[in-house]
């Protein structure tokens, strides 16, 4: 499953040990976070990747829409493994990435860190979930308890409530996570959150 990404030539993906991975939601492209680089610090070479499943012209999708909030596991696991084969494919050996996802996008960021958190540095989840069930590395994350970031707005009724319950609770457990909410916010990203995620990114990306 070969990924398309989206990135800045002025930011050579091979020239640093941390690369910011953007990850859209359902039904967008790759073109939908990438004016989020001006949140990174300064000289962070980014990709922003389209997801593999086609649901419609320039529309794409991490997994097939299902029960809300339950996405199937098996679909999930294919979606992660197709980034993973992204990064050995296109970054240098022992490159972290910087998840930073939104909706679907945020399940994938959070899903990258419980498969491989060794090589994952400060995810970002906006308005996004944690798959249900153990996961691989749930007991070495809830020993290491790496950085984490998670927004959401409180008028965001696009998120199963029940997603977001298990996320509210799986992150202090699992993460020295960083959570906000916002008021007033739907299903989508604030100029606040944006200001929230460039501090967090500035302090755990140096």
């Amino acid at each position: 499953m070969t990924l398309h990404a989206l990135s800045d030539p002025a930011r050579p993906l091979d020239s640093a040990s941390v690369v910011a991975v953007f990850l859209h939601g359902f039904g967008s492209n790759e073109r939908d976070l990438a004016g989020l680089a001006s949140v990174l610090p300064a000289q962070t070479p980014w990709a922003s990747l389209r997801a593999p499943i086609d649901v419609g012209p320039g529309r794409h999708a991490w997994f097939p829409l299902a029960e809300p909030g339950r996405p199937a596991p098996a679909s999930v696991a294919a979606a992660v493994e197709a980034v993973w084969e992204w990064v050995d494919a296109e970054l240098p050996a022992g490159t972290r990435i910087a998840p930073i996802g939104f909706s679907q996008g945020g399940l994938m960021a959070s899903q990258l860190l419980r498969t491989a958190p060794d090589r994952v540095i400060a995810p970002v989840i906006l308005g996004g979930f944690v798959l249900e069930g153990e996961q691989a590395a749930d007991a070495q994350l809830a020993a290491s308890r790496p950085a984490i970031f998670s927004g959401r707005g409180d008028e965001d009724h696009v998120i199963a409530a029940s997603a977001v319950t298990r996320t509210d609770a799986w992150l202090p457990s699992h993460a020295t996570a960083t959570v906000r909410t916002y008021p007033g916010l739907a299903h989508g990203i604030s100029p606040r959150e944006l200001a929230d995620v460039r501090d967090f990114l500035a302090t755990h990306l140096r």
